[in-house]
């Protein structure tokens, strides 16, 4: 008879090399808690900051809420600086980040996403009189306003523009309200959040590039091997987008429904 010590450690054999160990998908989880815990800045607005009042709103913020009230709990939103904010899902801080991430091959590698829930083009922005610009090609010779560093920048330096250095958007507005330069290549959506704010400014998009290589689209980050929780979050933020709901928060934030 094999003895009391072999069992055990055949037992634990089979344990640790047959048995498959599989993380419990989280969904499960966050419903029996109650609550949706959720990263974020609250300093990156329009997408998530504090109001006047103190308050914490923001486009990404509302898209939070809804995500959470659709998948049947409260909103818990935790802040923190961005610089450690992805990080904070290893460490279980929170069950997702919602704050503009855009989805990489890198981060893929790492971590789960959601459906793309905003998508952010390169637009080419010039003074609202301007009809000599049209297309990027129409760059070529011209001054454009960019940080040095900013994918931006080389865009507009690949289409034969000289990139007079700023520190940032709207550093590049000034210099083309002023008439310092020809054009921009920016953020659509900083553009269009600024032009909600300003809407008399005397600026306008001349054209979008909407190639894959230029364009950033944004998604709620998660942990690996939660599908229940992907399919999840993907259903209602479909659901949100069916009913209206995405495009309101997104007329308030944006004046423009940026899901198309």
């Amino acid at each position: 008879m094999k003895s009391i010590r072999s069992i055990l450690l055949i037992a634990l054999f089979h344990a640790v090399t047959v048995s498959p160990v599989f993380a419990a998908d989280e969904l499960a989880q966050i419903k029996s808690s109650g609550v949706f815990r959720i990263g974020t800045e609250g300093t990156y607005a329009p997408f998530t900051y504090h109001d006047e009042s103190g308050k914490l709103t923001g486009f990404d913020v509302e898209i939070g809420t809804q995500i959470a009230q659709h998948l049947g709990v409260k909103p818990q939103f935790v802040e923190g600086k961005w610089d450690g904010l992805i990080a904070g899902l290893d460490v279980n801080r929170y069950d997702a980040v919602i704050n503009e991430v855009a989805v990489t091959d890198a981060r893929k590698a790492k971590y789960d996403f959601s459906d793309p829930y905003i998508t952010s083009h390169a637009a080419l922005i010039v003074r609202s009189d301007n009809s000599a610009i049209k297309t990027f090609d129409d760059l070529k010779g011209k001054k454009s306003a960019n940080t040095l560093t900013s994918n931006f920048g080389k865009i507009a330096a690949a289409h034969g523009a000289e990139v007079i250095p700023v520190q940032g958007f709207n550093e590049s507005i000034d210099l083309l309200t002023a008439g310092r330069v020809d054009a921009t290549v920016n953020d659509s959506l900083s553009f269009l959040d600024f032009k909600k704010h300003k809407p008399d400014a005397k600026v306008k998009i001349a054209t979008l590039d909407t190639s894959p290589e230029s364009s950033d689209k944004s998604a709620v980050l998660i942990r690996k091997g939660s599908p229940e929780l992907v399919a999840a979050i993907n259903k209602a933020l479909a659901d949100i987008k069916k009913d209206g709901t995405y495009a309101k928060i997104s007329q308030k934030y944006f004046g423009k429904d940026v899901s198309k």
